[in-house]
């Protein structure tokens, strides 16, 4: 296939994720895909697709699959279908840029890694918010150095909804843990920068309409020693920052798009010394001046990434997708270890 020609592109499931997101960002990027070929068990749905994009329209995936023409997948289905509608695409051939969750389950991950690796595509993990702008330019701070050796991390995604579609639902792989909790729980493995030593989860049902977790805590604790705590809630009145991080010389506070840092001066070493057994003067603490520096700024990555970008370059140039299968697998794990032993 010729470099300069778009990826011929067919979207599976055309409700809010297929239409809204998949079908909006392939129209953005006209040279680099086309909306070739659209699914959707809804007729209406399809008549739209058909008069919009002037796509082939099929009604089960199977069809969109067996169609020649159709280079890639992206199935925006509901979440407990994406494990079989990926399946299919694998065994088309086929592309298959799979929306999160990857799946339901850690078993099912395996078996799509497998899939994958015998298949003529490849399977790409639409994990897109690990390309937000205020994740990135945290880890832009974490890695300049200043805050220091950072040893916690907090996470949190905070709100309160009574909600009541299907994303509520066991039945049809609803709750936090499969929506949120798979873009959060994929930035707190890549801010651990270690293996996953460790893994405790709290999960609730607060004051979400159907039968799924709308409240969890996990913590992770990395083979480094540093610790990310994860809290996503549809059951908090109040919101807290999206993001706490917490280093040895410094902390980094971001609520919304603002970013506050606090750290010490590099250029002044702290001064060397113990701790002292004897009798304390009649004040707490130590004596030692501290230079710190303190800023204010906006959420403004230095780069920012596309995760379409990033696809296109994958399947047209042979770059390197920057979400490997084993990570996405890895975000699964967490998942159903968390669930272990749950009433969810």
């Amino acid at each position: 296939m010729a470099k300069n020609e778009p990826i011929r592109t067919g979207v599976a499931g055309l409700g809010r994720a297929g239409w809204g997101m998949h079908c909006g960002a392939i129209e953005s990027k006209p040279r680099k895909f086309r909306l070739l070929a659209a699914c959707d068990p809804i007729e209406q749905r399809r008549t739209m697709a058909q008069e919009k994009f002037g796509c082939s329209t099929y009604a089960t995936i199977e069809e969109m699959a067996s169609d020649p023409a159709v280079e890639l997948l992206t199935v925006a289905t509901r979440s407990i279908d994406h494990f079989a509608h990926a399946m299919v695409g694998l065994k088309a051939g086929k592309d298959v840029y799979l929306e999160k969750p990857m799946c339901l389950t850690y078993a099912q991950a395996t078996k799509l890694r497998t899939a994958a690796a015998k298949s003529a595509g490849n399977l790409y993990v639409g994990h897109n918010r690990r390309f937000d702008g205020d994740f990135l330019h945290v880890r832009e701070i974490i890695a300049s150095g200043v805050l220091g050796e950072v040893y916690e991390i907090k996470l949190s995604r905070l709100g309160y909804d009574r909600r009541d579609d299907w994303q509520t639902l066991k039945e049809y792989g609803g709750g936090q843990l499969l929506n949120w909790g798979a873009h959060i729980i994929d930035h707190a493995l890549q801010l651990l920068e270690a293996p996953v030593k460790n893994i405790w989860s709290d999960l609730k049902l607060i004051a979400a309409l159907g039968d799924a977790e709308d409240h969890l805590k996990i913590v992770l604790t990395g083979a480094n020693g540093r610790l990310v705590d994860i809290e996503i809630s549809g059951g908090a009145a109040i919101r807290a920052p999206e993001y706490v991080v917490l280093g040895d010389r410094g902390s980094l506070v971001l609520q919304g798009s603002d970013i506050t840092l606090k750290y010490l001066d590099p250029r002044r070493k702290l001064k060397k010394g113990k701790a002292n057994a004897g009798t304390p003067g009649m004040t707490f603490g130590s004596n030692e001046p501290l230079k710190w520096i303190e800023k204010a700024v906006q959420v403004k990555p230095r780069k920012p990434v596309s995760i379409w970008d990033e696809l296109h370059k994958a399947i047209r140039k042979g770059g390197r997708f920057p979400i490997a299968i084993d990570e996405a697998v890895e975000v699964m794990r967490v998942i159903s270890t968390a669930k272990k032993g749950t009433k969810f």
